[in-house]
């Protein structure tokens, strides 16, 4: 089986489409979506409803941070961009999209992988997976062989052995990994919508179970037409120009 995984869509509606066209034209036969699908972006709405859409037909949606900031009035504790941008996507969601994300697990398992938004051991705390110290705790708190989690907005791979040695890199796009039984693995997504590894093409992982590996794979998209339609909205204009330089 095939299966794409997309995380941190953030209300970016051409990097989404893209995606998911990639991933079927790869053969996708299961799209797990692992949260963030607004905030930062323009097409809350129209982002949403796609997903709501691919849910009704079989996909994984796991809740993220931003979703559940939009979602639920209150204080966000975010950076005051990311605030204003949830302020904003609030002010356009009806009550069947926070019916949606309200309904929306923190994880999902099966078949040994394990999909969460953020750091496993916490998946409410909303922690990144930067470094092997937070890698380790992800995969120790959990059984499942293969952990999959987004957040983060750049690639990242770890392996954990029976041993307790823990080795870490950054993902070659396009190269597949295979992902041996005998070790814990952790997949950082990366980011659909906003990517921040220095690459602005929409980025989202395959995992194919038959020979067990895992490959990350990079999507151009629309990019002006996602950050004009940023500026039309009246949204930050730091938010449509990091889209262009995947920062």
């Amino acid at each position: 089986m095939r299966i794409a995984v997309l995380s941190d869509v953030h209300a970016n509606l051409e990097a989404f489409r893209a995606c998911l066209d990639n991933a079927r034209l790869r053969g996708a036969e299961r799209i797990v979506l692992l949260g963030d699908l607004v905030g930062y972006g323009a097409d809350p709405v129209a982002v949403l409803e796609l997903a709501m859409e691919e849910v009704s037909r079989g996909a994984v949606a796991i809740l993220g941070n931003h979703d559940e900031a939009a979602a639920f009035d209150g204080p966000t504790g975010m950076n005051d961009i990311a605030a204003l941008a949830i302020a904003w996507t609030r002010r356009r969601l009806g009550p069947a999209h926070r019916a949606f994300i309200a309904g929306l697990p923190l994880t999902h398992e099966e078949e040994g992988r394990l999909y969460v938004h953020a750091e496993a051991s916490a998946p409410a705390r909303w922690r990144y997976v930067t470094d092997a110290e937070a890698a380790r705790r992800s995969m120790e708190a959990v059984a499942a062989h293969i952990t999959v989690c987004g957040h983060v907005h750049k690639p990242a791979l770890y392996s954990l052995g029976d041993t307790g040695k823990l080795t870490g890199f950054r993902p070659v796009a396009g190269a597949p990994v295979p992902l041996g039984r005998g070790r814990h693995w952790l997949a950082v997504v990366g980011a659909v919508g906003q990517p921040r590894d220095g690459d602005p093409s929409a980025c989202y992982l395959m995992i194919e179970t038959t020979p067990l590996q895992a490959t990350w794979l990079r999507v151009p998209y629309d990019v002006a037409a996602a950050a004009e339609k940023i500026r039309a909205a009246g949204l930050p204009a730091a938010l449509a120009e990091r889209l262009f330089v995947g920062r």
